[in-house]
């Protein structure tokens, strides 16, 4: 049996191309299989994001709701705090009152005490000023 050189060389082809496929076998499984498993991660991937997507949508529903009451509540707070500001406003007013009434009596006294004879009249000029006085105070106020 005599073999052509052309029978030889796709013999030689055949067996070259043989160990080729067999050399290419295993790296085609190593390669589908790793093809798998990042398919596999995707999927997980794309699981978590929508379960990650669905509580942020929570979340995001509750801060709105608790934003919404907050502004209610500061609402609330501002109109109290308007209702309370005359309130704060008569007590300054009231303060600054006992403060003069204070002022006035401390001159009184000190007049009382400057004055050697102590009289129904000075008594009576003192009170008279200290009277004219604070209303004169309280008109230029105004």
């Amino acid at each position: 049996m005599v073999i052509s050189y052309s029978a030889l060389a796709g013999l030689i082809a055949a067996i070259a191309f043989l160990i080729l496929v067999l050399f290419t076998i295993p790296m085609l499984v190593r390669t589908s299989k790793a093809i798998e498993e990042a398919n596999k991660t995707m999927q997980t991937t794309n699981e978590s994001i929508k379960k990650i997507s669905s509580d942020v949508n929570g979340l995001m529903g509750q801060t709105s709701d608790l934003l919404d009451k907050t502004n209610v509540l500061l609402a609330d707070v501002n109109g109290k705090m308007k209702t309370i500001e005359p309130v704060v406003k008569a007590a300054a007013d009231l303060g600054e009152s006992v403060s003069e009434i204070n002022a006035s009596s401390k001159k009184m006294v000190k007049r009382f005490n400057n004055r050697s004879r102590f009289s129904s009249a000075g008594l009576v000029t003192s009170v008279l000023t200290a009277a004219l006085a604070r209303r004169k105070r309280r008109k230029g106020e105004e």
